[in-house]
């Protein structure tokens, strides 16, 4: 799923950080898909998100903290704080164009 989509990003249900992380990508021409991770599977899903970052991002990234976690071109980005610094700096939108997250 991370590698077939442009964006995902992986949340609880019910998060308003990921609901901020959906606006800003779609208000700047990305359509992120949302995956809510329910409760009680939440560490399972935790771990291979883990296993999946460290394999295509490598190093270690533990996101036990960060969710919701974004996936961008199928490597794990980050969250929130990373999200919104990439968007200050003016990194975030050529970054969602080489992954084809953006027309433009």
């Amino acid at each position: 799923m991370v590698t077939e989509n442009a964006v995902i990003v992986f949340r609880r249900r019910g998060c308003c950080m990921s609901h901020v992380i959906k606006r800003l990508l779609q208000c700047l021409g990305a359509n992120p898909v949302m995956y809510d991770i329910e409760e009680k599977y939440e560490n399972e899903a935790i771990t291979e998100l883990e296993d999946i970052g460290k394999i295509v991002g490598g190093g270690d990234r533990s996101l036990s903290s960060l969710l919701p976690a974004v996936f961008i071109g199928g490597e794990l980005f980050g969250g929130l704080d990373r999200i919104m610094e990439a968007h200050i700096s003016g990194e975030l939108c050529p970054i969602l164009k080489n992954a084809g997250a953006l027309w433009l």
